[in-house]
């Protein structure tokens, strides 16, 4: 997906402002002829990258704004196996921030939560540096930073448990392991603090973890949603290498995805050795599929094939709906400070559905801070697709009216809703006629309408009119699973808001419903 991005963008993006500069991403690359390695067998060696390193150094230096002439992409995230050449590059990142990319003043840091792993990066930088006469020259190392005296730039080891981490102004934070973030501290002070910088950036590379609710995989989630065309975000480059969903984890064939450096610094006699162990010992397993396969094994399956539901998309407004033979209207009430959302299904003559949703947060809750989150909430509401109400809760009038017009408008047979999390705003409705039908939110209720919406997006007898919001939404979902075989959805387990998912799913259990009532009441007969 990196790749088909970038290939893309090269026919594209111009009319985006945006631009290949072929010169910036070779001065990117040239810089590594100046280093060289510090330990193992290359030790002394000048770097070669590989060329994997070499492409993604190359984009994320070459892409820039056409009338600024400065760098597009701000945030990086990488996930690769362990033993794939992370630290050295990095490093080389470090170096390029320092020296070569014609900022004033660059502040550098190599972050991460505790000092003795921020001074993995800056130690492995220093020791370039002094194995270098060009930079020896031009850099001053000392043991807490390294100066550049020619343009006023600096490199530092940063962590959380150092002295302070405010006032800062980094030009280039660096972040090697991400996933051993236990809290985001780290990366909201470095985030907040690029605003300063024409072109800041701020690169993780990381192998994958074991916690989902961390702030890695919370990055890591952003980048899938990014690569798949879930969320537009030009400033945001990723690039994950990991075996793919049904390999099997003990054929060879499958671990050059994980390792793009197999066989230069990862040594297939060394993965060989890791899952026969692996194949003995569960923990072993555990550690195998993590640190080389980069498979985050504590995270649950999604539910929705991303890509699969995107085919599905096609032009329409609420105004085409018009034309169905019934609709029918769904709300997930989540709590006042959330989102909440209302889902619908249209049906037409021919059984095939149009599937479209409406969402709505506080506006206070973006404008505030109140969730902290890079789901680019304002950018939908700007679109229309998102409905930010006045506020710190959620105003229920807003959402009565709307489902009002949409009675007037369309063919409506019903809305469902939870029976668990009724409010006044359903007996409002009720008392204007609305036909309100509660809905449960266990296995019996939500089996068969997500196993009908699968079927449904994987046949192409689905449709939705591409709403960011309800695509974000069934990337999010996670799914809960009965011995059985039943399921449900998990929001305990979703990486973030599933409402508006939840609330189409609702509908389609009574589009279905309404298909499977009999027309008439059989007439009972005793023998």
């Amino acid at each position: 997906m990196a790749v088909e991005r970038h290939d893309r963008d090269l026919k594209e993006a111009a009319n985006r402002g945006l631009f290949f500069c072929e010169d910036s991403a070779r001065r990117a690359l040239l810089v590594f002829g100046y280093l060289k390695h510090s330990k193992g067998e290359w030790a002394g060696q000048t770097v070669v990258l590989a060329p994997w390193q070499a492409w993604n150094i190359a984009c994320v230096f070459g892409w820039k704004h056409e009338d600024t002439g400065k760098r597009r992409f701000r945030s990086v995230y990488e996930e690769v196996g362990r033993k794939n050449g992370k630290t050295t590059k990095l490093a080389g990142i470090g170096i390029i921030g320092l020296c070569k990319d014609d900022e004033g003043g660059p502040e550098i840091y190599a972050a991460a939560t505790k000092r003795e792993q921020s001074r993995i990066l800056f130690d492995e930088v220093c020791r370039m540096i002094k194995q270098s006469p060009p930079l020896r020259r031009r850099l001053e190392v000392q043991q807490h930073r390294i100066l550049n005296p020619s343009n006023f730039g600096k490199f530092e080891p940063l962590s959380a448990d150092g002295s302070t981490m405010d006032g800062l102004n980094p030009h280039m934070p660096l972040v090697d392991e991400l996933h051993a973030h236990k809290t985001s501290e780290v990366w909201d002070v470095l985030r907040s603090a690029l605003g300063a910088r024409s072109q800041p950036l701020m690169w993780t590379i990381t192998t994958a973890g074991f916690n989902k609710n961390g702030i890695c995989y919370e990055v890591r989630d952003y980048a899938i949603k990014v690569l798949s065309e879930v969320i537009d975000d030009d400033s945001f480059f990723a690039n994950i290498y990991t075996i793919d969903e049904g390999d099997d984890w003990q054929d060879e064939s499958c671990w050059v995805k994980a390792n793009p450096n197999l066989g230069v610094s990862v040594s297939l006699d060394y993965l060989r050795e890791m899952a026969r162990q692996a194949a003995l010992m569960p923990q072993a397993k555990v550690n195998f599929l993590t640190k080389h396969l980069n498979v985050w094994v504590t995270g649950d399956a999604l539910w929705c094939n991303i890509e699969r539901w995107k085919l599905c998309a096609a032009e329409y407004g609420i105004a085409d709906l018009t034309k169905a033979v019934r609709v029918h209207l769904a709300i997930d009430l989540s709590t006042v400070s959330d989102l909440t959302s209302i889902g619908g299904v249209a049906v037409f003559e021919d059984g095939s559905w149009k599937v479209f949703s409406k969402s709505y947060l506080p506006e206070d809750a973006v404008n505030n801070g109140m969730r902290k989150t890079t789901v680019p909430f304002k950018q939908w509401e700007e679109q229309g697709w998102l409905t930010l109400t006045p506020g710190n809760v959620v105003d229920y009038t807003w959402i009565e009216r709307d489902v009002e017009a949409l009675m007037e408008l369309l063919p409506v047979e019903d809305v469902a809703f939870d029976r668990w999390n009724s409010s006044q705003l359903v007996n409002n409705l009720t008392e204007k006629d609305v036909p309100m039908v509660a809905f449960g939110q266990g296995y019996a209720s939500m089996n068969a309408p997500m196993k009908e919406i699968e079927r449904r997006y994987l046949s192409r007898q689905l449709e939705h009119n591409d709403n960011p919001v309800l695509n974000w939404a069934m990337s999010n979902l996670v799914a809960d699973q009965d011995p059985a075989g039943n399921i449900k959805p998990a929001k305990n387990k979703s990486s973030e808001k599933i409402d508006p998912a939840v609330a189409v799913i609702m509908a389609a259990g009574r589009a279905m419903a309404v298909d499977d009532e009999p027309e008439a009441t059989p007439e009972l007969i005793i023998l």
